[in-house]
């Protein structure tokens, strides 16, 4: 790697922990959780992937677990544009507290899920759907849900033959039960994202994450990594 490569990515990792560092002072002093998040696709060749994602959520900056996600799937490309569909299980486990006491009480969960991903451009603004059905087991119960997933991205300082580091992500993800009480959750994020490579890019934003009677805020840092 040139010096010049060295010093740019040693500033850009310099504004990052700027960014982040208030963040999670501002977290321990608050109800404002944190997510930690990787998420890995691994090429198998043009048509088929492999997807790997880890979630670390506390309900604080760092060491009160909310819940530990892992997911895994086997992803096939329908079209170049990596329309994808993919089948994965994911485990879950959850550290809820008690009433208003500082007891936890862990439940586990096993999910198996089916979706659907498609990608689109409007002019020089990325738009990504997802489609996604999941099977839950919960302890002894069994539940279904749906999500739909759609996440624009703007890249900022567009030049239209140049690759464009520094972007604009926005997602909302709304949630919706199979049973009587048919809304779940809803999440809507906007941060601010650096692509490195074709290998890596992060993110780091605020999310609220709103229940159909109470809400909840986190900060998110996300590592997308291609292998």
């Amino acid at each position: 790697m040139s010096r010049f490569k060295l010093k740019k990515t040693s500033k850009i990792a310099t504004l990052i922990i700027a960014l982040v560092l208030p963040f999670f002072a501002m977290s321990q002093d608050s109800n404002l959780g944190n997510w930690l998040i990787y998420i890995g696709n691994k090429k198998l060749n043009s048509k088929w992937n492999i997807h790997n994602e880890v979630q670390y959520r506390n309900y604080n900056a760092v060491g009160d677990l909310e819940q530990l996600l892992l997911r895994t799937g086997v992803g096939y490309n329908l079209s170049d544009n990596n329309d994808n569909i993919l089948l994965g299980y994911g485990y879950i486990l959850s550290e809820n507290y008690i009433d208003d006491t500082d007891d936890k009480t862990a439940v586990n969960e096993h999910r198996i899920f089916q979706q659907f991903t498609t990608k689109q451009k409007v002019g020089k603004v990325g738009l990504s759907h997802r489609y996604r059905f999941e099977q839950r087991f919960v302890e002894d119960d069994f539940k279904m849900r749906f999500r739909y997933f759609l996440g624009v991205k703007i890249p900022l300082q567009y030049k239209e033959e140049a690759k464009n580091p520094l972007y604009v992500s926005l997602y909302n993800e709304i949630f919706l039960n199979t049973e009587s009480s048919v809304f779940d959750r809803n999440r809507v994020f906007g941060g601010i994202g650096y692509t490195f490579s074709d290998n890596l890019r992060l993110e780091l934003g605020y999310m609220n994450q709103f229940f159909e009677t109470s809400g909840r805020d986190q900060i998110n840092i996300i590592a997308f990594v291609n292998f």
